[in-house]
Parts: structure tokens; C-alpha cells; sequence
């Protein structure tokens, strides 16, 4: 029975990875998060087809047939959130990436720069971070304004009060440990010039 399994599994992560190919190659993506999550459904799918008509898997019962699709939707929605959201979305891995592309080396001061001047510039993060909320519904784009919507308001609700309340009040930044991420915004500018006009 284990064998089965472990064939089972395996037969699923191929499926997936042929999905992400197919997905990535052929398809048009809204939001990367959001396709992944579709390479997931159809790998599930498929596999619940392959269980149906592959002999060497009529052994498994109902309920084991149900907790196998259960544990191949939680791989791979873990591996959708942890490998292509993640390199997709993460300044770590754009840190490693440029000082490589920068032959390994780069002055700590400059990194602010680079943050501003090139990495928003490179990925296009505004295009890409306000098509994802475009998508997601909580913002909508009227004319030159950005504006949120009422399930925006309850993601923003939600994640100021996540962010103080449940994450660390001791972090560590180059050395010193900080709460100032718990309320980032107490270093907002005061007056910005960058609100809408009402009306």
C-alpha cells in the first residue's frame, strides 16, 4: 500500500509540474498566486481521473481516495504559495539575484537606490501589486485615483491589526532588535502630495 502511495504522490507532482508548464507557456496569467492555485485544481483533477481509470489504485478505498486528493490540494497549495509566489513576489530573493548579477558584491549604502531606482523599475512592481488588487477586488483605478474598496478596507483592517497585535515586538534589524514594523506608519510623511482631491 505505501508503494501506491508513494507512486500516487509522485504521479501528482508530475501532473503539477506539466499544469505550471502548460500554465506559464500557453496560457495568459492575471496574478501569479491565482494561476498556481489553477495548476492545483487541474493536477487534482487530473489525478482523480487517473485514479478512476488506473487499475493499480482500485485497491484504495473511498475514504483513502478522499484523503489523498485532500493531502495532493494542500501540497499544492503549499508549493504554489512557496515556490513561484514566492520568487515572484520576494525582495530577499531580489537581493540574491542582483548581487549576483552585480558579480557578488554591492555597497550596503546603495541599497536604498537600488530598491528605488531599479527594482521597482525592473519587475514593474507598481503594474504588477495594483493588477493584483485590481483583480482581487479590492481596489478600482477611477480615472487618476486609487481607490479602495469596502473589501479592501476589511484587508486593510485586518492586516493593521494582524501586524499589531500578532508580529513580533522584538525584531531583529542589522543588529538591533525593534518594534518599529508593528507601526510602520508612524513614519509616514504628514502632509504627502499624493492624495486624491475630494469630490
Amino acid at each position: 500500500m505505501y508503494w501506491r502511495t508513494a507512486l500516487a504522490l509522485t504521479i501528482f507532482l508530475c501532473n503539477l509540474c506539466c499544469m505550471w508548464v502548460i500554465q506559464i507557456n500557453l496560457l495568459r496569467v492575471d496574478v501569479v498566486f491565482y494561476s498556481a492555485l489553477a495548476a492545483v485544481a487541474a493536477a487534482t483533477l487530473s489525478q482523480a481521473l487517473i485514479f478512476r481509470n488506473l487499475a493499480i489504485f482500485k485497491s484504495f478505498s473511498n475514504f483513502e481516495s478522499f484523503q489523498h486528493f485532500c493531502c495532493c490540494a494542500l501540497i499544492g497549495y503549499a508549493i504554489a504559495i512557496s515556490i513561484p509566489t514566492v520568487i515572484d513576489r520576494s525582495l530577499s530573493f531580489y537581493i540574491l539575484e542582483k548581487l549576483q548579477q552585480r558579480g557578488g558584491k554591492i555597497q550596503q549604502a546603495k541599497f536604498e537606490k537600488i530598491f528605488t531606482g531599479e527594482y521597482i523599475r525592473e519587475h514593474r512592481l507598481v503594474d504588477v501589486r495594483l493588477t493584483e488588487q485590481l483583480e482581487s477586488g479590492t481596489i478600482i483605478i477611477d480615472g487618476e485615483c486609487v481607490k479602495l474598496t469596502s473589501r479592501g478596507e476589511s484587508f486593510a483592517s485586518f492586516s493593521r491589526f494582524f501586524r499589531r497585535n500578532f508580529l513580533p515586538k522584538r525584531r531583529l534589524l542589522l543588529g538591533e532588535y525593534t518594534d518599529q514594523l508593528i507601526d510602520p506608519f508612524s513614519r509616514s510623511d504628514i502632509d504627502p502630495d499624493y492624495l486624491c482631491p475630494h469630490g
